[in-house]
């Protein structure tokens, strides 16, 4: 063990050697699906890069899923005509499931992919691995919202990747810049431990890897990018955001209720700093306000929604009774992990309970809302319903933060009794694997 590090300081990843008997350094994978005619241009421009840029062994793998047309075939042709390139096939569709089996198979210590129109600038692609290669970073991404990069694409597309890096920011507080660019990369012995706990087969693979990474306190490097939009793309936009939405709630809540199993991945990676000390919640008011407000504008959607449905077979009183019962459950539960940062199951039954008494005051401002609404228009419209609603939810949403703040979730972190992670977080502190030089490999977060 080495005993020239000073005090409180990180020794570094171990560097990966290169590698004898012509295994690859390098796994580049290409998930397909239908691209026959893009498919050979593409892994010929790539190969040929490779050659002449990448200074160890490489592999590209064609990852078809489940094509119709003749992209096997092509696949197939490649791979007998190039050396260093290996045809992969699915029965089943999905970029995650695809990309789950090709890295579980692969020897190579280094894992990348890419989409097969290359938007990405190959010239990226040494800059993302080379960090991984001599152990700075655990994972890499291209970022194409970095002040530095350069992107050429239609307005629809910039205004959905930026909308949807917000949302993960303000309800999985991601700190990752760019959760979907098609060009990321990550070590072998990383994704060993990681994709066992990434149940998207889809394209929400990349933001769930992403988040269990940062939330285990991995490296995340992150790499601008030159990226020009393929006007031919066949992704469908709307069912791939809604996807991804679906996917953030089931993250969001598995993070709520402390279901991620992120006391497995911090034993050996070393904990988030994020989690570390955390007995009750944090203390930053910014922080929990921005965090309320963005839990707070997705359950009134959510609330107005309900109730909507609600209303189409019941009065107004009962329609808003068990919309805003629904929503109050799921409103403690996000606030409880995301505004507040209470992990694990400890008191969530008496938080729940208390969440509820919140609940009820609301249900009173509200429902005295509809009354004196009733009592002064005699018959209003839906809309002038739905109006004085989100003015009374308004209000009442104030008053919820104050008395969670105070009341459901005060600042407990001289509080013993409170544990962040049960009995493993107790324990002293996690030993990560041995890179190298056999010492703890905790890390300080994402780098950005």
């Amino acid at each position: 063990m080495r005993t020239d590090i000073a005090p409180g300081t990180l020794p570094a990843r171990e560097h990966l050697p290169v590698r004898p008997g012509g295994t690859p350094v390098l796994d580049v994978v290409i998930p397909v699906y239908n691209e026959e005619k893009d498919l050979e241009p593409c892994v010929m421009r790539l190969h040929s890069h490779l050659a002449r840029t990448f200074p160890y062994g490489f592999r590209i793998t064609v990852a078809d899923n489940a094509s119709t047309d003749r992209t096997p075939q092509v696949a197939a042709a490649l791979e007998a005509s190039l050396p260093g390139v290996r045809a992969y096939r699915l029965e089943q569709k999905g970029r995650g499931r695809a990309l789950r089996a090709v890295w579980a198979a692969s020897d190579a210590p280094v894992l990348a992919y890419m989409d097969v129109d290359l938007s990405t600038d190959l010239n990226a692609l040494l800059p993302l691995v080379a960090p991984l290669i001599s152990g700075h970073s655990d994972l890499a991404i291209g970022s194409r919202l970095a002040r530095s990069s350069r992107v050429v694409r239609g307005a629809k597309r910039e205004f959905i990747s930026r909308t949807y890096n917000l949302i993960l920011r303000g309800s999985l507080a991601a700190r990752f810049s760019d959760a979907q660019c098609g060009f990321k990369a990550i070590r072998r012995d990383v994704a060993e431990r990681l994709l066992p706990m990434v149940e998207d087969t889809g394209w929400f693979f990349d933001t769930e890897l992403l988040v269990l990474a940062e939330r285990a306190g991995l490296r995340i490097h992150e790499v601008p990018v030159d990226w020009v939009d393929d006007p031919d793309s066949t992704v469908h936009l709307v069912r791939t955001a809604v996807d991804d939405l679906k996917g953030v709630w089931r993250v969001g809540c598995a993070l709520a209720v402390g279901a991620l199993p992120l006391d497995r991945l911090a034993r050996p990676f070393g904990d988030d700093p994020r989690d570390r000390g955390l007995s009750g919640v944090p203390g930053g008011l910014t922080r929990q306000l921005v965090g309320f407000c963005v839990v707070g504008a997705l359950s009134t959607l959510f609330y107005l929604l309900l109730y909507s449905l609600f209303r189409t077979g019941a009065g107004p009183q009962p329609a808003n009774a068990a919309a805003l019962l629904v929503s109050a459950v799921a409103n403690t539960a996000a606030n409880r992990r995301l505004t507040f940062g209470v992990r694990g199951r400890e008191r969530v039954m008496r938080h729940q309970a208390q969440g509820l008494v919140v609940f009820a005051i609301g249900l009173a401002l509200t429902s005295g809302s509809l009354a004196a609404l009733d009592a002064a228009a005699g018959g209003p419209s839906h809309g002038t319903e739905l109006a004085v609603l989100i003015v009374a939810n308004l209000a009442a949403t104030v008053l919820r933060f104050l008395l969670f703040r105070a009341w459901v979730f005060p600042d407990r972190r001289g509080d013993t009794l409170t544990a962040p992670h049960g009995p493993a977080a107790s324990a002293a502190p996690a030993a990560g694997p041995a890179y190298g030089d056999g010492t703890n490999t905790s890390t300080t977060g994402t780098r950005r």
